[in-house]
């Protein structure tokens, strides 16, 4: 038998099936994007579906995310509303999924490197400070000014989706530019709001906090990968956290960091295992159409799906187990709660000229695609980072604008920013607006670029 290398064991037989039609091979990116869009869909669901709740039967909207529920423990009790629970313990969940994002481009995606970070953290830094300036100029010296950081977020899952309508009519690069900017854009917005969403500190469990973290490092000293170690001291760093007075969802991102990011074989040992467990497949004359006539191949299956277990890493695992518990749960749930505009005792005109909604809409609709631009055009010119191949300016300019959509990082934050339900409801309805304007105007101007290119 030849010997089996990584390449010809794995890409060349997958790219032969690929040519007869029997199989689609696609990478890791085009698998990252696909998650990301397809998390949309449910998310566009449940926000027509807390629109049309809130509009037609407020009572029991109202009644049901505002219900109080209770953590109890002896003495101990902590009582919060359904919407504040699952703004402060599932969005922890979320926001560790967007860590195990976050660490992954670092360690090996498009932030794994200064020269392939430059560009999109510059883009983010300049697509959430335009943004905030922005907004502060419109509430300057206003009981509005906490709300700064709205504008700031983009919502990844909203504007990938809205690239996948463009398929092949733009450049793969203008993808991998969004997502990293998104990715880098989650990480600003978590430091935003550890750092200046938190009103006080309880310093005896932020020590409780921080005897975890060190425990989670050491597990990751110590090449410890059952995972139920990590969520048991991931759920004492997320109630310690709750519990100090910072935003419990930081607990998520802080989590996600202690994650190990390699696993039990490395890829040498898990190619010699696979050819050795690949050999028990010869067969005298035929195979059959079962393995379960030959005891020898249902051994080598077996063997060859623990050695696929054991070079997978924790950070893999918990990526994609997750995500379907985010993608059709979590965020739904939040959208649910939040995305509950009533019209129905709401000036429209009034609401839309409050310095509130100026500064969300025009630092969405304006200062995401200015800073983005302009600082990707300084990075471009002072550190000589390289556009990706086949990206032009108007697809920065396009894919910059679809930054402008905030959703669900915009509504969180909105959540933590106003104390005023009607000042809230305003923040709300200025975070759709603007990113449904965002969206027709990234779309509008990529479509264009597809149309000029063909020229």
């Amino acid at each position: 038998m030849n010997n089996i290398t990584a390449e010809n064991v794995i890409i060349k037989p997958a790219i032969a099936l690929q040519k007869k039609g029997r199989i689609i091979i696609i990478g890791p990116f085009q698998k990252f994007f696909k998650k990301i869009v397809g998390s949309s869909f449910p998310l566009i669901i449940a926000a027509i579906s807390a629109f049309v709740w809130a509009n037609l039967w407020p009572a029991s909207y109202h009644s049901l995310w505002h219900m109080d529920l209770s953590l109890s423990m002896g003495s101990f009790q902590m009582t919060k509303s359904l919407s504040h629970w699952i703004d402060e313990a599932l969005m922890a969940l979320f926001f560790f999924s967007v860590g195990l994002e976050i660490k992954r481009e670092v360690l090996v995606g498009e932030l794994a490197t200064f020269k392939k970070a430059a560009l999109p953290v510059c883009a983010a830094v300049g697509g959430m400070l335009v943004p905030a300036l922005i907004y502060a100029a419109f509430n300057y010296n206003s009981p509005t000014s906490a709300g700064w950081g709205i504008p700031m977020a983009t919502d990844i899952a909203f504007s990938l989706a809205i690239l996948a309508i463009l398929g092949k009519r733009i450049p793969i690069g203008v993808r991998i530019f969004l997502t990293a900017l998104a990715i880098a854009d989650d990480l600003g917005a978590v430091l935003v709001i550890s750092l200046f969403y938190t009103q006080s500190i309880a310093w005896n469990y932020l020590l409780i906090a921080l005897i975890f973290m060190v425990a989670l490092a050491l597990a990751n000293f110590l090449w410890i990968r059952w995972t139920l170690v990590y969520a048991l001291l991931g759920i004492g760093v997320w109630f310690t956290i709750l519990c100090s007075g910072i935003h419990a969802t930081v607990a998520g991102v802080i989590v996600a960091m202690f994650i190990p990011a390699r696993g039990r074989y490395d890829t040498r040992t898990f190619i010699d295992r696979v050819q050795a467990y690949v050999e028990g497949f010869e067969c005298q004359d035929e195979c059959g159409y079962t393995i379960m006539l030959n005891r020898e191949h249902q051994n080598a299956v077996h063997n060859i799906e623990l050695a696929c277990h054991e070079v997978e890493t924790p950070l893999q695992r918990l990526e994609y187990g997750i995500n379907s518990w985010v993608v059709f749960l979590i965020l739904p749930l939040f959208a649910l709660a939040n995305s509950g505009i009533g019209l129905q005792d709401m000036n429209i005109s009034q609401s839309l000229t409050h310095p509130v909604s100026l500064g969300i809409i025009f630092g969405l609709v304006i200062g995401k695609p200015v800073g983005i631009s302009l600082f990707t055009f300084i990075a471009t010119k002072l550190l000589n980072a390289p556009l990706h191949a086949g990206v032009r300016w108007i697809h920065i300019i396009g894919a910059s604008m679809l930054g402008g959509i905030g959703f669900t990082m915009s509504l969180f934050i909105s959540g933590l920013s106003f104390t005023v339900p009607e000042i809230t409801e305003i923040s709300k309805l200025s975070i759709l607006l603007g990113s449904i304007i965002s969206c027709g105007a990234g779309l509008s101007l990529l479509l264009y670029s597809s149309y000029s290119g063909e020229k």
